[in-house]
C-alpha cells in the first residue's frame, strides 16, 4: 500500500497486482492522490498534469466501481480546479464519447457510469467555467437516461444534481428538460433511482421558479405518486423536496421582470395547506376520480402516501423556522386539526383509518412545536390548543343537550369532532409533559381554563376522547405532581356524584386510572388514605352494576379498572385493602363447574357481555396485583389466588359454546376474554395451573389456527421471536428511526390497525414501553395471538411429553388443511408458538421429548425457512438453532448443518437461499463453531458463493449477514480465514452498486466482526498485519463515502473498533471530521453511531478532538450547522445544542456522557469556554416573569436592580446559538457547572484563592482561575433555583450550596477581616426566599433548608442582623412544621411531610452544631436567658450571636429532635418486632408510609443525634426543661399526638428516667449505626454520630452511666475497636480514639467514686493477679549464679503491693479477696507443674520466693487452710533436697522469714514440718566437712534457722531444742593445733560457731552447762577453741557483729526487701 502513496499511479507496481489487489491499489491511491493535490503547490501540479489527467482518464476504461468512479470524478475535478483547465474541454469530450457509445455490455456499464460520475464532479467544481459546453453535455447525458438501466438512471440524476450545483441560474435552458427526466425518474420502479431524482429536482427548484409556482400543483402531485411503494429513504427525499418547494412558494419574492411577476400568482398559506392535504386525504389521484371513488366508497388513500406527505408537512413547517410557526400557528393548527375531521369522512369512516390518521397528525404536531418552538413559545401554543378543545367541545354540549340517547352517540357532529379532539389532547398531553413544572402558570391562569377544557370533555360519547382526555391527566400530573391529587379529588368526586351518567363513570374512571398510572412517576406521591377511597368506590361500583342494566357494563369495567390501577402504587398500599380484593376476585367468578352450567343456562347475550367484562376486569386487575405487588405474593395469598383460577380455565372452554349461541355481541368480550387470561397465566409459575395445562393448551391451539383469522400479525408476532441483530437485515422500517411513530403503521401492513388506547384501556395506567408517548395496544384480535403464542410456549413446555405431541400433529394438520392466504396466517402462527416453545425449553435447559417430537418440530421449521415472509424465515432460523441447543446432540446438529449444505447447493430460488444461509450463521450463533473446522470450512465456502452472487441483492446480504454471526462465534478458529473474508469484502464493497444498501449494511457488520477477532493484534507491525489493517481503513473509507447513512453509521462503528485496538493507526483528523459533518444527521442510527464513537474517543482525546473540531469547522468554508456551531461554541456547545434537540433517550444519555467526560478532560483547561457555555444555557430563557428575584427585604433594596438587570440585559443580547433551551438542558448545564467546580477543586488551590488567583493572572493573562468567576457562579444559582421549573430550582440550590461550601473560607483581599462571598448575600437570600412559599414542593424546600443551614453555618455573614433574613426563613419553617404530620400539605404522600420535617429539623441541628462549636471556641461562659434576649434585640455580633439566635427556638428544637431520634430508633427495630410498633405511626411518620420514611430519616437522623447530644450536655443532665410537664417525662412530645400522653394512664417518670431514657436512646441508635455500617454509610453520619457520643461523655452524668455499667462500656469499645479497623479515614479513627479515651475516663472515675468502699477492686484483681503471675510464671527462668531477672523481681514487688492491699481486709471485700488470694497461691504451686516437656526449667527459688510473699503478706486465712499449707510445705522439702547450693541457701534464707512470722498458726506448721529436716542437714555437714564457701554459707544460713527456731519456740521446749543445736556448733570447733592448719574454710566455720556458742551460751547458761557437764568430748573441744583462738576471737568477735563473711556471695542477696 506504501507504493500507491505517490502523485502519479505506480503503474508498474500496480500491474503486478491481482484484480482485487489491484483494484484496492487503484483506489488507495486515489484516496492519497485527494490529500497531495490539495496540499501540492499549483506549479508542482501544473508540472504533473497531463500525465495525471491521462492516468486518471485511463482508469475510466478499466471498469471502476462505485467507491472508485465517485473518487476518480472528484480528483479530477480537483486536478482542474487548482492546475489548467484548457484540456478539460478534451476531458468533457472523452466522457460525453463514452457516454453515447453504443456498446450495452454489462462489462461496459462501468465505465459508461464513470464517466456520468465524472462530469457531474467536473460541472460541480468548475461550474460557470464550462458554461459554454453544458447544453451538450446534459442533452447527451438526458439521452442516456431513456435506455440506461436503474444504476444509470441513478447515477445520471446525481449527476445532473451536481452539474446544476456548479452552473446555478446559467443551468435555465436546460431546466424544462431537467426536470421532465427528473419527473419520470421520480415514480422509477429502483427505489434508489427515486432517492436520487428528489435530490436533482431539490437542486433543481433552486432557480428554476416554475416548480414552486407555475407547476407547484403538478410538483406536488408528482410527490404524491411518488409516495406510492416507496421505502424509507425515499419518503425522506421526496418529503424533502415537497416541503421545501411548497415552504419556498410561500416565501420567496419572485425576481425577473415586472411583466413575469405579473403573470406569477403569489402562492398563500391556505392554498399551499390545501395542496398538502389533499395529498393526505387523497393521495394521488386526481380531484375528480378521487371524489368519484370516495362517493362509491372505494379508495382510500394508501398508507405510504399518508405517511410521506406527513413528513412533507414537517419539513414544510422545518423549513419555514420556528418563527413562522410561532406566528402562523392557529392557522396551522386549524388545517391540521382538520384532516381527521367529519368534513373528510374517508380519512376517519373506518376505524383502522382513523386510528393511522389520528397517527399522522399527532406526529405533525409533536415534531413541529416539540422540536421548532422553545418553551415560551410553547406556552402560547397551550392556550391555542385548549381554545379548540373548547370550540370543539361547544360543538359536543349542542348535541349533547338532546335528549335521546341514539340520536346522540349516532351523531355526525360528534363523530366530526372525536378525532380533532383526539389529537389536540394527546398534544396538549405531550406537551405539558414536555414543559413539566415551566408549565404551571398555564394551569394557574384562570383564562385559559385548560383543566376545565380537559374535565369537560371526558363526558364526551367517544370513548377515543374520554380516554384521550384521561391520558391528557395523566401527563398533567406527571408534569406537575402538586396537580395529582386535586385532579384525583375531582375526578373521584365527579365519578362519585355521576354514578348514572355512563360517560362519567367510564369517562372518570379513566381519568382516575390514569392519574393513579401517574404516581409511579412522581416520587411526592399522593396520600396513602386515597388507595382507601378509590377501593371503595370500587367496590361500590361492582356492588351496585347489576342495579341498572343501562350501567352495569359500564360500573363492572369502571370497579375493575379503578381496582387494576390501584395495584400500581404498590405494596405499601395494597397490602392494607388485599383481604377486599382477593373477596371480590373470589366472588367475581363461579364456586364449581355445575354453577358454570347453570349460568350458561339461565343467561342472554347482554347479561354474558356484562359478564365477560367483569371477568375480564377481574383477571387484569390480578395481574395487575402480580406484576406491581411482587412482594405480597406469599404463599399465603398464592393459596388464595388460585381457586378461581380453574374455572377461570373451564370458562375459556365453553367460550366457544357460549359464542354460538348468542352470536355475534359476545365476539370482542369473548377475545378480551381470552387475552386477559392468557396474559395473566404468563406472569404466573405454571405450577399454579398444572391441573389445567391440558385444557388449556388444547384452547390455544384453537385460537392459533382458528378459521376466522385472516391478518397476517408477522410484523408483531415476529421480532420478539427472532435474533435483534437479524432484524435489522429484513426491513428498515423495523430500524429504529425518527419517524418511527408513523412507520409503524407501514410495518403492519394495510389490513392491520395500529394501536391505539381504545383497544384496551387497561393500559392507560401502565407505564409505555416509549416514554411519553401515548400507550398504543393492538386491537384484541391480534393481541391475543400475541399473548397465546408466548404463553403456548410456557404451557407446552410443562404438559407430560407424551401429551406435547399430538397438540403438534394437530398444528402441523392445520397448516395442511388450510390453503392461500388463510395458510400462510395459519403457518406463522404455529411456528410463532412452537419457536416460542423452544426459546422457552432452551433457556429452561429442558427436554423436548419423545423422538417425534423432533421430527415434527424439524419439518414445522423446515417449512417455515422456505417461507415467502422473511419475517417467518428469520424466527424459522432462529427455531432451527434452538432445537438444536434443545437436543444438544452434535450428530444431529451436524445433520441441521447438511440439510441447510445440500439445499444451498441446488436450490437457486432466493427464498431458499437466504433462508438456509440464515440458519447455518444461527447454528454458529447459539452452538459456537459447531465445533468441528471442517463444518467451518464447508459454511463459510458456501457464503463466499452466494455472497458474489450479483444477481441477487437479498441473497448476499442474508449470505453476508449470517457470515458476520459465523465470524463472530468462531473467535480464534477464524483467525485462518481472516485474509480471505477481508479480501472477499473489500472487493464487494468496491463493486456493489450502491443503490443495493443493504449488501453495504452486512458487508459492515462483517467487516466489524473481523475487527473485532483481530483485536489487539491489529497494532502489531508484521507485514501481514499492517496488510490487514490497511485493507480494514480501506473499508472503512469506502463505506464512509457510501450515500447510504445506515452504511455510514457501520463505518464509524468500524473506525471505533479499529480505535479501541489500534489508536496510533486511525486518523484522528479525519474521523473527528467525519463524525462533526454527522452530528445533526437526520438519521437517528447515524447520529446514535456517531455519539458511540465520540463518547469512546474523549475519554482517551478529549483535548484533541475537541481541537481537531474546531480545527476542522474553522478550515470549512460551508455554513453547515455543525460547523457554524462548532466555530463559535466549541464541539462542546455544539453536543448542548443538540441535547437540546434530541429526544431519543439513548442518543441523551451519550451525549451527556460524553459531555462528562470532556468536562473531566477539559474543564480546568478551558474554564471560561466551560462557564460561558453554561451560563448562555441558563440564561438563555431566564425572562424576567420568570424570576422572583424582586421579592427582597428592604435591606436588599440596592442589590435588587443589581440581580435583575443580570437578567434582562441578555434579551438586547444576540441569542444564538441557544436559543429558549429545554428545562432539562438547563438542569444538565446547571449540574455541569457543580462538576466543574468539584473538578477545579483537585486542581490548584488558586482557584479558590483570589489573592493568589489575581497574581498568577497578572504573570500570564492566559491563566484561569474559578474564583475570577464567583460572580457568574453566584449569578447562574441564583437563575436557575428562581426558575418555575422545580427540577432546575433543585439543581440551582445544590449549584448554590456547592459554591457556599467551597468558597465560604477565602478571604476577601481588599478587606482585611472578610470573606469574598460576604457580598453575595442579598443574592443568597433572594434565591432562598422562594423556596419557602406555601405552594413550593416539599423536596424544593427540603433543599432549601439545607443550603441555609450551610449559608449560615459557613461563617461569611458575621452581623446579626444580616444572618437573620435568612434565618428568619428556617424559624418560618419551624413554624409550619411545629404542627406535625397532620398540618402540612395534604397534596403529597405522607412521607413527604416527613422529609420536609426532618429537612428542616437536620438544617437547625446543623446551626446549632456550629453555634456550640463557635461559641466552644470561645471559650465564654453560657448566658442566661435574659443577656441572651438582650444581645438579640441589640443584634450584636458577639462571638456567641449565633447561639443567641438558637436559643430562642431550642425547647421547641430539642422536643423535635427527640421526636425524630424516637421515631428513627423505632423504624431501625429489626422486622420481627413490627408488631410491637405504635400502630399510629410515629411523631413525623404515619405507619402506613413507614418504608417510604425510613430513607427520609436515614439522611437527617446523624446531624439530629449530634445536636440532640449537645443540648443534652448543655444542660447537663440536670436541669429540667421548663415546657415539659411532670407528666410528659416519659417522652420528648411536640404540639401533636407523638405519643400517648398522661391521659393514657402512663406512670410518671421521674427526671432520673427520663435522663437515663433519652441517654440510651442516643447511645442505642449510635452503637446500633456504628455495630453494622452499612456500604452506603456517609463520613458524614459516622462523624456526626462519634462527635454525639463525645458530646454525651463530655459531661459526668453520662460518664458515671457508662463506668457504672461495665457491659456498656465493653460493648462500646468493641464497636468503636471495628470502626477503627474498617474506616480508614484519620478523622473518623481520632474521633473513634477520643470516645474510647472518654470511656477510659468514665471507668477511671468510676474506679475513683467506688474506691470509697473496695468493692470496685473484686472485679479487677482477677485480671491483675492474672497478669502479675503470669509475667511471673513466663520470666521465672534459671539464670547463671543464682539471680532473679528484673522482671521477676518487678512482679514479685508487684505481688507484694497486691496482697498486702487493705482492700483484703476491708470487710465488704475481704471475703472475695481471700478467695480469690488462694486461687491465685493455687496457680503459683501448678507452676511447678510443667504444663509441656519443651519448657524451660523453673527457677524454684522465684516460685518459692511468690509462696513467701503469699504466706508473709496475706491474712493468714489465706494460706492456713490445710491443702494449700501442705503444698507450700512439700515445694519447701522439696527444694531443701535440690543439691544446688544457691537454692539451698535461698530456701534457708526464705524459711528464715517465715519462721519469724509472729503468728503461731502461720509459722508452727512449717517449723514442725521443717524444722528436724533442717537439723538433719546440718548434721550431716559435721560428717561431711564444708569444702567451699557456699557450703559454708548453707552452714551458717541453717544455724540462723535453727536459732529463729530456738527464738520462737515455747519456753518449755527452748531446752531441748539448745540442747540439739549446741552439739552441732561445738562438733565444727577446732583445737590450737588443727587450728593452724585449717584452710580457710574451716577456720571461717571455727569461728562463725565460736561466734554463735559465745551469744547462744550466755542466754541458755543453764542449758549450756547441763550438756557441757553431761559430755566430757563437747566440754574438752569447747575449751581447746577458746584456748587456742583466745587472741584472735577477741579481735574478731566484736567485729562479726556487722561485717558479713567473705566467703558470702552477695550476688545472691534479694535487691528489694520482698517479705
Amino acid at each position: 500500500m506504501e507504493l500507491a502513496h505517490s502523485l502519479l499511479l505506480n503503474e508498474e507496481a500496480c500491474n503486478q497486482l491481482g484484480e482485487v489487489q489491484k483494484a484496492e491499489f487503484i483506489f488507495e491511491w486515489l484516496r492519497y492522490l485527494e490529500k497531495l493535490l490539495l496540499a501540492t503547490s499549483r506549479n508542482d501540479v501544473k508540472e504533473k498534469q497531463k500525465t495525471l489527467v491521462e492516468q486518471l482518464l485511463s482508469l475510466l476504461n478499466n471498469s471502476p466501481g462505485p467507491p472508485t468512479r465517485k473518487l476518480l470524478a472528484k480528483n479530477l475535478a480537483i486536478l482542474y480546479s487548482i492546475g489548467d483547465t484548457f484540456s478539460v474541454y478534451e476531458a468533457i469530450d472523452k466522457c460525453n464519447d463514452l457516454i453515447r457509445s453504443k456498446d450495452d455490455s454489462p462489462s461496459y456499464l462501468p465505465t459508461k457510469l464513470a464517466a456520468v460520475v465524472c462530469l457531474g464532479s467536473l460541472y460541480k467544481k468548475l461550474g460557470r467555467i464550462l458554461g459554454n459546453t453544458f447544453t451538450d453535455t446534459v442533452g447527451n447525458i438526458l439521452k442516456a437516461v431513456k435506455s440506461a438501466e436503474s444504476q444509470g438512471r441513478y447515477e445520471i440524476m446525481l449527476s445532473l444534481q451536481n452539474i446544476l450545483n456548479g452552473l446555478g441560474a446559467a443551468a435555465a435552458p436546460c431546466h424544462r428538460d431537467v426536470y421532465k427526466a427528473a419527473r419520470s425518474c421520480l415514480t422509477d420502479r429502483s427505489m434508489a433511482v427515486r432517492c436520487a431524482a428528489a435530490k436533482c429536482l431539490l437542486e433543481l427548484q433552486n432557480e428554476a421558479i416554475f416548480m414552486w409556482s407555475t407547476d407547484l400543483d403538478s410538483v406536488a402531485t408528482l410527490c404524491f405518486k411518488s409516495f406510492e411503494g416507496s421505502n424509507y429513504d425515499v419518503r425522506i427525499s421526496v418529503s424533502k423536496l415537497l416541503g421545501t418547494i411548497l415552504a419556498k412558494a410561500i416565501t420567496s419574492k419572485h425576481p425577473g421582470t415586472a411583466a413575469s411577476r405579473q403573470s406569477i400568482r403569489r402562492v398563500s398559506l391556505e392554498e399551499v395547506l390545501e395542496l398538502l392535504g389533499t395529498g393526505f386525504l387523497r393521495g394521488s389521484s386526481g380531484f375528480l376520480r378521487a371524489s368519484g371513488d370516495m362517493l362509491k366508497g372505494t379508495s382510500s388513500v394508501s398508507r405510504d402516501v399518508r405517511v410521506g406527505v406527513t413528513q412533507a408537512y414537517v419539513v414544510f413547517v422545518s423549513t419555514l423556522g420556528g418563527a413562522w410557526l410561532e406566528k402562523n400557528f392557529a392557522a396551522f393548527l386549524s388545517h391540521i386539526l382538520s384532516l381527521v375531521s367529519q368534513s373528510h369522512p374517508k380519512a376517519t369512516q373506518i376505524q383502522i383509518d382513523a386510528v393511522c390518521c389520528r397517527r399522522c397528525v399527532s406526529f405533525i404536531l409533536r415534531t413541529t412545536i416539540g422540536g421548532l418552538l422553545g418553551e415560551k413559545a410553547q406556552l402560547a401554543v397551550v392556550k391555542d390548543i385548549c381554545q379548540a378543545i373548547w370550540k370543539l367541545k361547544k360543538v359536543m354540549d349542542a348535541v349533547m343537550s338532546d335528549g335521546n340517547l341514539e340520536t346522540r352517540v349516532g351523531s355526525t357532529d360528534v363523530a366530526a369532532s372525536q378525532h380533532m379532539l383526539v389529537c389536540a389532547l394527546q398534544e396538549l398531553g405531550n406537551l405539558i409533559h414536555n414543559l413539566g413544572t415551566t408549565a404551571a402558570p398555564l394551569l394557574q391562569d384562570s383564562s385559559t381554563g385548560l383543566l376545565d377544557s380537559i374535565l369537560s370533555v371526558t363526558l364526551h360519547p367517544s370513548i377515543s376522547v374520554r380516554l384521550a382526555a384521561a391520558w391528557c391527566l395523566h401527563c398533567i400530573a406527571v408534569a406537575l405532581p402538586s396537580y395529582l391529587t386535586p385532579l384525583l379529588d375531582r375526578c373521584l368526586e365527579r365519578l362519585t356524584g355521576h354514578k348514572s351518567s355512563p360517560e362519567a363513570v367510564t369517562g372518570f374512571s379513566f381519568a382516575v386510572a390514569a392519574l393513579l398510572g401517574a404516581v409511579k412517576h412522581c416520587p411526592l406521591g399522593i396520600p396513602h388514605g386515597k388507595g382507601k377511597i378509590i377501593m371503595t368506590l370500587a367496590e361500590d361500583l361492582l356492588c351496585s352494576a347489576a342495579q341498572n342494566s343501562r350501567l352495569s357494563a359500564q360500573r363492572t369495567q369502571a370497579g375493575w379498572l379503578l381496582i387494576a390501577a390501584l395495584m400500581t402504587l404498590g405494596p405499601a398500599v395494597v397490602s392494607h385493602h388485599l383481604a377486599r380484593v382477593l373477596l371480590l376476585w373470589k366472588c367475581v367468578f363461579p364456586a364449581s363447574p355445575k354453577d358454570l352450567e347453570t349460568e350458561k343456562s339461565r343467561g342472554d347475550s347482554f347479561t354474558w357481555q356484562v359478564t365477560l367484562e367483569g371477568r375480564a376486569g377481574a383477571l387484569c386487575a390480578i395481574k395487575s396485583f402480580v406484576s406491581h405487588c411482587g412482594d405480597l405474593l406469599t404463599e399465603e395469598v398464592i393459596q388464595r389466588l388460585l381457586p378461581p383460577l380453574p374455572c377461570a380455565v373451564d370458562l375459556l372452554t365453553q367460550l366457544s359454546s357460549i359464542l354460538k349461541m348468542y352470536g355475534s355481541p359476545l365476539k370482542t368480550p369473548s377475545v378480551v376474554y381470552r387475552q386477559r387470561l392468557y396474559e395473566l397465566l404468563i406472569l404466573l409459575p405454571p405450577e399454579t395451573y398444572e391441573g389445567n395445562l391440558c385444557a388449556i393448551l388444547k384452547e390455544l391451539a384453537a385460537d392459533l389456527t382458528a378459521p376466522d383469522i385472516q391478518v397476517s400479525a408477522s410484523t408483531f408476532l415476529l421480532p420478539p421471536l427472532c435474533h435483534q441483530d437479524d432484524l435489522l437485515i429484513l426491513s428498515p422500517l423495523l430500524q429504529e428511526t425518527d419517524h418511527r411513530f408513523i412507520e409503524e403503521q407501514l410495518l403492519l401492513g394495510n389490513g392491520v390497525a395500529c394501536g391505539s388506547l381504545e383497544y384496551d384501556p387497561y393500559l392507560i395506567y401502565e407505564k409505555d414501553v416509549e416514554g411519553d408517548s401515548v400507550p398504543k395496544p393492538l386491537p384484541p384480535a391480534l393481541s391475543v395471538i400475541s399473548s397465546a403464542a408466548k404463553l403456548f410456549g410456557v404451557v407446552c413446555a410443562h404438559v407430560g411429553e407424551t401429551q406435547r405431541l399430538p397438540i403438534l400433529e394437530q398444528l402441523l394438520d392445520s397448516i395442511k388443511h388450510t390453503k392461500g392466504a388463510r395458510q400462510q396466517v395459519v403457518q406463522l402462527h404455529v411456528v410463532s408458538s412452537v419457536s416460542s416453545f423452544l426459546k422457552y425449553v432452551a433457556l429452561s435447559k429442558g427436554c423436548l421429548g419423545p423422538e417425534e417430537m423432533k421430527r415434527f418440530a424439524l419439518t414445522l421449521v423446515m417449512g417455515a425457512l422456505e417461507s415467502t415472509n422473511p419475517l417467518l424465515r428469520c424466527a424459522a432460523a432462529e427455531a432451527w438453532a434452538r432445537l438444536a441447543q434443545v437436543l444438544d446432540d452434535g450428530a444431529f446438529t451436524a445433520g441441521l448443518a447438511q440439510v441447510s449444505f445440500d439445499k444451498l447447493k441446488s436450490a437457486r430460488d432466493v427464498v431458499t437461499r437466504t433462508g438456509h444461509s440464515l440458519a447455518l450463521g444461527s447454528l454458529h450463533r447459539y452452538l459456537g463453531g459447531i465445533s468441528s473446522s471442517q463444518h467451518l470450512n464447508s459454511c463459510i465456502g458456501i457464503l463466499y458463493t452466494l455472497a458474489q452472487d450479483s444477481t441477487s441483492p437479498d441473497v448476499q446480504t442474508w449470505a453476508l449477514h449470517s457470515l458476520s454471526l459465523i465470524i463472530d462465534s468462531a473467535g480464534p478458529l477464524y483467525y485462518v480465514h481472516v485474509e480471505t473474508t477481508l479480501s472477499l469484502i473489500i472487493m464487494l464493497l468496491l463493486n456493489v452498486p450502491p443503490t443495493h444498501a443493504e449488501v453495504h449494511q452486512s458487508l459492515g457488520r462483517c467487516l466489524n466482526a473481523l475487527i473485532t477477532t483481530l483485536g489487539p493484534e491489529l497494532q502489531g507491525n508484521s507485514t501481514s498485519i499492517s496488510t490487514l489493517r490497511a485493507s480494514c481503513l480501506l473499508g472503512c473509507a469506502v463505506m464512509q463515502d457510501n450515500p447510504d447513512c445506515l452504511v455510514q453509521a457501520q463505518a464509524i462503528s468500524c473506525l471505533q473498533q479499529l480505535h479501541m485496538f489500534a489508536p496510533r493507526h486511525v486518523n484522528l483528523s479525519s474521523l473527528v471530521s467525519c463524525l462533526c459533518v454527522n452530528l445533526y444527521s437526520p438519521y437517528l442510527l447515524l447520529r446514535r453511531a456517531v455519539l458511540a464513537c465520540l463518547r469512546q474517543l474523549v475519554q482517551r482525546e478529549a483535548a484533541e478532538v475537541s481541537e481537531h473540531a474546531v480545527m476542522l469547522a474553522k478550515d470549512s468554508r460551508e455554513e453547515l450547522t455543525p460547523d457554524a456551531n462548532i466555530r463559535e461554541v466549541g464541539l462542546e456547545g455544539a453536543l448542548l445544542i443538540l441535547l437540546d434537540k434530541e429526544t431519543d433517550e439513548r442518543l441523551c444519555h451519550d451525549i451527556k456522557e460524553t459531555l462528562n467526560y470532556m468536562l473531566t478532560s477539559m474543564a480546568v483547561e478551558k474554564l471560561s469556554l466551560w462557564l460561558k457555555l453554561c451560563k448562555d444555557v441558563l440564561a438563555a430563557s431566564a425572562d424576567c416573569t420568570a424570576i422572583t428575584c424582586v421579592d427582597t427585604m428592604q435591606e436588599e433594596e440596592g442589590d435588587k436592580g443589581d440581580d435583575a438587570s443580570v437578567l434582562t440585559t441578555r434579551h438586547d443580547e444576540k441569542s444564538h446559538p441557544f436559543t429558549n433551551p429545554r428545562w432539562a438542558t438547563r438542569v444538565f448545564a446547571a449540574e455541569c457547572v457543580c462538576r466543574i467546580i468539584n473538578q477545579c477543586e483537585s486542581a490548584s488551590s488558586a482557584h479558590f484563592d483570589i489573592a493568589l488567583a489575581q497574581e498568577m493572572k497578572k504573570k500570564d493573562s492566559r491563566n484561569d482561575f474559578l474564583v475570577l468567576h464567583l460572580a457568574d457562579l453566584i449569578r447562574m444559582a441564583f437563575m436557575a433555583a428562581t426558575d418555575h421549573s422545580d427540577q432546575l430550582r433543585l439543581s440551582g440550590l445544590e449549584m448554590l450550596l456547592v459554591v457556599i461550601r467551597r468558597f465560604a473560607t477565602v478571604p476577601e483581599p481588599e478587606f482585611p477581616g472578610h470573606v469574598i462571598l460576604e457580598q453575595y448575600q442579598a443574592n443568597v437570600g433572594a434565591a432562598l426566599r422562594p423556596a419557602f412559599t406555601s405552594e413550593t414542593p416539599p423536596d424544593v424546600t427540603a433543599k432549601a433548608c439545607q443550603v441555609c443551614s450551610a449559608w449560615i453555618a459557613s461563617g461569611v455573614v458575621s452581623d446579626l442582623n444580616d444572618l437573620r433574613r435568612v434565618h428568619q426563613l428556617l424559624v418560618s419553617s419551624l413554624t409550619k412544621i411545629q404542627a406535625g404530620k397532620e398540618a402540612l400539605s395534604h397534596l403529597y404522600n405522607e412521607s413527604a411531610s416527613t422529609m420536609e420535617i426532618l429537612a428542616v429539623l437536620k438544617a437547625w441541628a446543623e446551626v446549632y452544631i456550629i453555634a456550640v462549636q463557635r461559641h466552644k471556641n470561645h471559650r465564654q461562659p453560657l448566658k442566661t436567658t435574659s443577656c441572651l434576649e438582650d444581645s438579640v434585640r441589640n443584634g450584636s455580633c458577639s462571638s456567641d450571636g449565633l447561639l443567641d439566635l438558637v436559643y430562642a427556638d431550642l425547647g421547641t428544637l430539642s422536643r423535635l429532635w427527640l421526636a425524630a431520634l424516637q421515631d428513627f430508633a423505632l423504624l431501625t427495630l429489626p422486622s420481627e418486632f413490627a408488631s410491637q410498633l405504635p400502630a399510629e405511626g410515629g411523631a413525623f411518620y404515619t405507619a402506613e408510609t413507614s418504608e417510604n420514611a425510613k430513607l427520609q430519616y436515614y439522611n437527617s437522623w446523624a446531624l439530629i443525634l449530634h445536636a440532640t447530644a449537645l443540648w443534652l450536655t448543655s444542660t447537663g443532665f440536670v436541669v429540667a426543661d421548663p415546657d415539659e410537664g411532670a407528666s410528659d417525662l416519659s417522652r420528648p412530645v411536640t404540639p401533636t399526638s407523638m405519643c400517648q400522653g398522661s391521659s393514657s394512664g402512663a406512670t410518671i417518670k421521674s427526671p432520673e428516667d427520663v435522663y437515663t431514657d433519652r441517654f440510651h436512646l442516643i447511645l442505642g441508635i449510635s452503637v446500633e449505626f456504628l455495630c453494622s455500617l452499612r456500604s452506603d454509610a456517609t463520613m458524614e453520619s459516622i462523624t456526626a454520630c462519634l462527635h454525639a457520643l463525645q458530646a454525651l461523655l463530655d459531661v459526668p452524668w453520662p460518664r458515671s452511666k457508662i463506668g457504672s455499667d461495665q457491659d456498656l462500656g465493653i460493648e462500646l469499645l468493641n464497636v468503636l475497636h471495628r470502626v477503627i479497623l474498617t474506616r480508614e479515614s484519620p478523622s473518623i479513627q481520632l474521633a473513634s480514639l477520643e470516645v474510647v479515651r472518654q470511656i477510659i475516663c468514665a471507668a477511671q472515675e468510676h474506679v475513683k467514686e467506688k474506691r470509697r468502699s473496695a468493692e470496685g477492686s473484686i472485679s479487677i484483681l482477677p485480671t491483675v493477679l492474672y497478669l502479675t503471675i503470669g509475667v511471673l510464671r513466663e520470666t521465672a527462668v534459671k539464670l547463671p549464679g543464682g539471680q532473679l531477672s528484673s522482671t521477676v523481681a518487678a512482679s514479685l514487688q508487684a505481688l507484694k503491693g497486691i496482697l498486702s492491699s487493705p482492700m483484703a481486709r476491708a470487710e465488704k471485700s475481704h471475703t472475695a479477696w481471700t478467695d480469690l488470694l488462694r486461687s491465685a497461691l493455687t496457680t503459683v504451686l501448678d507452676c511447678w507443674d510443667p504444663v509441656d516437656e519443651t519448657h524451660q526449667e523453673l527457677d524454684e527459688v522465684s516460685l518459692l520466693t511468690a509462696i513467701t510473699v503469699f504466706i508473709l503478706s496475706t491474712s493468714p486465712e489465706v494460706t492456713t487452710i490445710p491443702c494449700l499449707q501442705k503444698r507450700c510445705i512439700d515445694k519447701f522439702k522439696a527444694t531443701l533436697e535440690i543439691k544446688d547450693p544457691m537454692v539451698q541457701i535461698k530456701t534457708y534464707q526464705l524459711l528464715h522469714s517465715i519462721f519469724q512470722y509472729p503468728n503461731p498458726a502461720v509459722s508452727y506448721p512449717y517449723i514442725y514440718s521443717l524444722a528436724s529436716c533442717i537439723m538433719e542437714k546440718l548434721q550431716e555437714i559435721d560428717k561431711r566437712k564444708p569444702e567451699n564457701t557456699s557450703e559454708l554459707q548453707i552452714f551458717q544460713e541453717g544455724i540462723k534457722v535453727l536459732e529463729t527456731v530456738v527464738t520462737v519456740a515455747e519456753e518449755h521446749h527452748r531446752s531441748q531444742l539448745v540442747a540439739c543445736l549446741l552439739p552441732i556448733l561445738i562438733s565444727f570447733l577446732l583445737d590450737e593445733n588443727a587450728l593452724g592448719s585449717a584452710t580457710s574454710i574451716m577456720r571461717n566455720l571455727h569461728d562463725f560457731a565460736l561466734q554463735n556458742l559465745m551469744q547462744i551460751g550466755p542466754q541458755y547458761s543453764s542449758v549450756f552447762k547441763s550438756l557441757v557437764a553431761s559430755s566430757p568430748a563437747l566440754k574438752a573441744r569447747l575449751e581447746a577453741a577458746i584456748k587456742g583462738n583466745q587472741e584472735s576471737v577477741k579481735v574478731k568477735i566484736p567485729t562479726s557483729k556487722y561485717t558479713k563473711s567473705p566467703g558470702k556471695n552477695s550476688s545472691i542477696q534479694l535487691k528489694t526487701s520482698f517479705l
